[in-house]
Order: structure tokens, then C-alpha cells, then sequence
């Protein structure tokens, strides 16, 4: 273990205005302390200034984090006993004012019509600032399995290529470099709020150890080193913030992040952020939480996998007709994403935000030429009904895809770096739309099935430190992943059967877990006996954990 007592008024960034620090009482001071030994280049990013300015985060937001999580629980509850969410009579004054706007795009944001996704390891860091997209997601959330290497190494990978000074050779000696004379705008995703960082341990002004946040540890540490870089690159320091759920949860992110531009001597509105619209109480907020941010907002983003995943998690228990079909039948036109897409956009552009679209699943294989035709034509339909609906850009999770959605958006787009002034005010939801689950079509024994077999191999994998997966030919993360562990939960407890006559019960998919062990191609070091482990804890016990990650990282991940 390594001790941190660097009161936290001592940090100064390379650029930065220096601060005078306020002696304290010893016994008085905040501090971290790291579980882990640090390791090779750990120290260039696990400075004492670093994690003298991780401290004051901490001592600063980590109560009201706390809070946030609790009445997100509270909310949870609510809702599940039949109290559906609704748009809220106390900010109404709020969506009524047409003066107000969001800060917008920021430097190297002006044209996002398509976006790559991905890890932060250094081989997929090169690859996709070598992409040819126009903004690169790097992805310290669901993409990548929250190791301690992993989060660290991602660090050092993101701050050797703002620095241009980013390799790697892989173990049969391939050299990988950056060569794109053009690379793209950097938007980061740190973890959510809800998310730990059990290798940091807060310890506050009262003496209490806390788990640190995965949030703040990923945010402070990328920020802390690269602002000033970004910023005299042309860019900024820029974030994509996943799963939120209420504007409270992001005016508690518009503090951290005004905080941090007194903090580390930057100039009001430089950073800014793009909104995951990922989960059903934040679809009934989108204006709130543009209001809350609008000073550091450049645009929501419709995430569609995690809202799928939402949806199922919150009306679990309400009864049939909040079951879903197959999760391959819940596709982006049913009227339930319809409604929450097109609302997206809507309220995006009444207030001067980008709205950017979510990945399709499929992706191309080298070696099967007949599913990377397969692939390009139903990418390019979701990309064409995203551009046709006035998304101002869209998301890909493989570089081969990048033309495929570009030429979708450029045939709309043309030399237009946006669409803000469709203002799609042909479009009225309403709370009823959003709540419309009916897609009349049954859950079948190969729907079953598959979400057996893709959650364990994607936990599988997830355990063994990889967070962005190929499975069947469609790309898996932990957001897949908890739909297919959610669905087999909410099947057994609403007495659902197959089309095929089968009942749903534990005993049934006990059997298919076995078969889906018994068909894995098993090798040294493999970690599928665990993910089975996993996948029963969080899919069929009485129990529903809200996110299968959290078990999983407690018990299981190094």
C-alpha cells in the first residue's frame, strides 16, 4: 500500500496559476492511499500533485456522489411500485424559457458527424487516431474492464498521444505508430458515478474509509495531466458522462467541472461535455440536464444499449407488459426508441446542443466477406435513418465502418458541419410514448439462449481484461451484456415461456449455462467457470444487482 498525505491545496499543474497552500492539523487532512504498489511508469501518472488534486475532488464532491446514489435508489423504487417517471412540474419554468442555450461545440467539436468508440490500450489508441474519424470516444467505461492496469495504462496511453510520443510492438514484433496527419478530437468517457475504484481508498476528514470514485479517479487524473496539452493543441479537455440519471447528477458534474477550471487555472466553459441519454429517467430530463450543464454542454448523445438495458432494469417487476422479446427484435424502430430518439434530437437543437447518435452492434469480419456485406448494408440503414432524423453525427465501433456511416451523413450534412437548425418541431412526445414496450413479439428458445451464451463469454473475456468484445459477429460491451443478463432475469420472475413452449426458470437456463460451458472452447487460464459464477449471481438469483459490473469487479477483477 502506498500512503498519500500531499495536503491537497499543493497541486499545480504545468501551466496553472500556483496556489498558496493552508497549513492543517496532520490528523485533519484528506488523503487517498493507493492498495496497489506502483509499477513501471504508474509513477508518471500517479504523481503527488496528481493525487494531491484527486484528494480535493474527493473532499469536495464525494458526499453529494453519495447522495445522487442514494436518491437514484430511492427513484428506482419508486418507479418499480408504480410510480412511472413523468416530465417533472418543478422544472417546468426551465423547459418553458426559450432564451437559454447550451455553450456548444468547442474547439475541434464543430464537425462530429461520425465518431469512433473504443478501449484505451495503446494498440486500439493508435488505431483509432489513425481511423480517419472525426472524434475518437476513448472509452475508460464500457469498453474497458476496469483492471488496475487497465485504468492506469489507459492513462498512459492518453497521455502519450497527446504528446505525440505513442508506440507499441505487439508480441510478434508489429510496430504500431500514429501516421494519420489528421487525428481525431479526443472526447473521454470516465465511469460513472456509480462505479468504485477499489484500489483507492478515500479517507475523509472524520477518519472514514471509502472506496474511491471510479468517476473522479478516471476524470481527475486524465484532466489534471492533459488540459493545458489539449488546449495548446488546438482542443480541450473534453468528456463523454455516462449514466446519468437525473439533472442533479450532472449540475453535481457542472460543479467538478468549475471547480477544476479554478482549480488547474483554465478559463470558464473550456471543458466540455456531451450527455449519454442512456437511461429512462434522464429521457424525461434531456432539457433539464442541458440546463444544469449548459455552460460546459456541447450535446447528448442517444445511447441506445444502456436505455435498452434501463428500460429493463426499471419495470422488471411491473408485469407483462413490460417484457421485451428477444433482445435482436428490439431494434431502433420500435415506438419506445422512436420516440426517445427523435426527442433527442428535438430537444437538442432547441437549445444549441449536437445531438450524435449510437453504435450499431454489427461489424465486419475480414474473414467472411458475407457478413461484412451484411454489416456495411444494416449499419448504413441505421446510419441513414440517424442522418434523416437530424442527428448531427453518429457513432461506429470499427474503423472499417467509418466510410460507411460518412457517406450517410455527408449525403445529408454535405459541407455543413451540423444539423442545429432542423429543429424537428413536427416532433411531440409524450410520457406515454416513452413507456410504449409493445413490440408483439415473443421471447424465443434461440433468443434464450443467445443471451446465456453472449453474457457468459462476454464476462468471460471481461475478466480476463478486455472490455470491448467480437462475439457472433456483432460487438459486445457491458452494456450489451446487461441486457442479456436483465432479460433472463426479468423472463424467469414474469413466468414467461419460449414460442416454442419451454418455461423460463432457473432450472431451464441452469441447463443452457451448462450447455454454453460445455460448447466454450476451454484453454489455459480461461476465466469461464467464474463468469458462470457471475452470470448466475446477477441473472438468476432472487437478488437483481443494478449493474452486474459492481459484484463482478468486487469479487473477481485484479
Amino acid at each position: 500500500m502506498t500512503l498519500i498525505t500531499t495536503p491537497p491545496t499543493t497541486t499545480t499543474p504545468a501551466g496553472a496559476t500556483p496556489q498558496t497552500a493552508t497549513p492543517q492539523p496532520a490528523a485533519s487532512v484528506p488523503h487517498l492511499r493507493l492498495e496497489r504498489p506502483l509499477e513501471g511508469r504508474d509513477a508518471d501518472i500517479l504523481t503527488p500533485a496528481a493525487i494531491a488534486f484527486l484528494t480535493e475532488l474527493h473532499d469536495r464532491f464525494a458526499r453529494r456522489r453519495h447522495d445522487r446514489l442514494a436518491a437514484r435508489e430511492r427513484r428506482r423504487f419508486e418507479i418499480g411500485t408504480g410510480d412511472d417517471p413523468h416530465f417533472r412540474a418543478d422544472t417546468a419554468h426551465i423547459r418553458d424559457d426559450p432564451s437559454w442555450r447550451v455553450a456548444g461545440a468547442g474547439p475541434g467539436l464543430e464537425d462530429r458527424r461520425v465518431e469512433i468508440t473504443g478501449p484505451t490500450d495503446p494498440k486500439m489508441t493508435i488505431n483509432a487516431l489513425n481511423s480517419g474519424a472525426r472524434v475518437w470516444l476513448a472509452d475508460q467505461e464500457d469498453a474497458t474492464s476496469p483492471t488496475w492496469r487497465n485504468v492506469i495504462g489507459g492513462q498512459l496511453s492518453l497521455f502519450d498521444a497527446i504528446r505525440g510520443q505513442l508506440s507499441f510492438t505487439n508480441a510478434e514484433g508489429k510496430r504500431y505508430e500514429v501516421t494519420a496527419e489528421r487525428t481525431p478530437t479526443i472526447v473521454m468517457r470516465p465511469r460513472g458515478w456509480h462505479l468504485p475504484e477499489k484500489h483507492v481508498t478515500f479517507i475523509d476528514r472524520s477518519g472514514r474509509e471509502l472506496p474511491a470514485s471510479g468517476s473522479l479517479v478516471d476524470y481527475g487524473l486524465y484532466v489534471f495531466h492533459n488540459a493545458h496539452a489539449l488546449i495548446a493543441a488546438g482542443a480541450g479537455p473534453y468528456f463523454y458522462l455516462a449514466k446519468i440519471e437525473s439533472a442533479e447528477e450532472a449540475r453535481l458534474w457542472d460543479d467538478v467541472f468549475t471547480f477544476t477550471e479554478e482549480r488547474l487555472g483554465l478559463a470558464h466553459g473550456t471543458i466540455r461535455a456531451t450527455v449519454l441519454i442512456e437511461t429512462l429517467p434522464a429521457a424525461f430530463e434531456m432539457e433539464e440536464i442541458l440546463f444544469a450543464l449548459r455552460d460546459h454542454c456541447a450535446g447528448l448523445n442517444a445511447g441506445r444499449w444502456d436505455y435498452i438495458f434501463s428500460i429493463i432494469k426499471t419495470y422488471r417487476g411491473r408485469g407483462a407488459r413490460f417484457v421485451l422479446p428477444d433482445r435482436s427484435e428490439v431494434t431502433m424502430t420500435v415506438p419506445f426508441m422512436r420516440a426517445y430518439t427523435e426527442l433527442l434530437v428535438h430537444t437538442c437543437h432547441k437549445r444549441g446542443a449536437y445531438a450524435i447518435g449510437g453504435m450499431s452492434a454489427f461489424i465486419p469480419n475480414r474473414r467472411k466477406p458475407e457478413v461484412t456485406t451484411a454489416a456495411f448494408e444494416k449499419v448504413a440503414a441505421d446510419k441513414r435513418r440517424e442522418a434523416g432524423d437530424g442527428f448531427d453525427g453518429t457513432w461506429v465501433a470499427h474503423p472499417d465502418l467509418i466510410p460507411v456511416a460518412r457517406a450517410e451523413f455527408d449525403a445529408v450534412l454535405g459541407d455543413e458541419p451540423n444539423q442545429l437548425g432542423r429543429l424537428r418541431e413536427d416532433v411531440s412526445v409524450d410520457p406515454a410514448d416513452l413507456l410504449d414496450l409493445r413490440i408483439g413479439l415473443p421471447v424465443t428458445t434461440a433468443g434464450v439462449r443467445g443471451n446465456v451464451s453472449v453474457a457468459i463469454r462476454y464476462l468471460e473475456a471481461w475478466l480476463r481484461g478486455l472490455g470491448a468484445v467480437a462475439i457472433d459477429d456483432l460487438m459486445e460491451d457491458a452494456a450489451t451484456a446487461e441486457i442479456s443478463r436483465s432479460q433472463i432475469w426479468q423472463w424467469i420472475h414474469q413466468d414467461r415461456e419460449t414460442a416454442e413452449g419451454d418455461a423460463i426458470t432457473r432450472t431451464y437456463v441452469e441447463g443452457i449455462v451448462e450447455d454454453v460451458l460445455a460448447e466454450a472452447g476451454r484453454f489455459d487460464g480461461d476465466r469461464f467457470d467464474d463468469a458462470a459464477e457471475i452470470f448466475r449471481e446477477v441473472a438468476l438469483r432472487p437478488e437483481f444487482p443494478a449493474f452486474l459490473t459492481l459484484p463482478a469487479y468486487a469479487k473477481y477483477l485484479d
